[in-house]
């Protein structure tokens, strides 16, 4: 597993952390069938969620099986303030794998307590997160 912080692997650029580092770096994560499930709704729905970017899903663990953070989605489906912020970082040229690692990178300045982008959203500071991933974009 590497040395850096997960700081240090958000950013444009920086190497995209391993696949441990990255299923350490989020937790939980779902596959497609238990994204479906969760949400019930077809398989294909949900890889329509991916294709349309509603939702974000990379590949990790020994398998490297296509899997979604849990925290992108609650029991209604994908929390919608992450579409325009996966935009954002998207546009901003990162890949699906920075993505994630990105929005799960600890920062202590954040708004409302939160120590991760993700976070920060979840709690309704959507806005400053935006800002903050435009600022990636520069």
């Amino acid at each position: 597993m590497s040395t850096e912080q997960p700081q240090d692997l958000a950013q444009p650029g920086a190497p995209v952390p391993g696949h441990d580092a990255l299923e350490d770096l989020v937790g939980e994560w779902l596959a497609i069938p238990d994204v479906a499930q969760r949400l019930g709704v077809r398989l294909t729905d949900v890889r329509r969620m991916i294709e349309e970017g509603d939702l974000v899903a990379v590949r990790v663990g020994e398998r490297r099986v296509l899997q979604v953070p849990a925290a992108f989605v609650d029991d209604d489906g994908p929390l919608p303030a992450l579409r325009g912020t996966f935009t954002v970082l998207r546009d901003a040229r990162m890949s699906d794998d920075e993505v994630v690692a990105w929005l799960f990178a600890r920062d202590e300045t954040l708004p409302g307590g939160a120590t991760t982008a993700v976070e920060a959203i979840r709690a309704g500071f959507k806005t400053e997160v935006r800002r903050r991933a435009m600022e990636e974009a520069l």
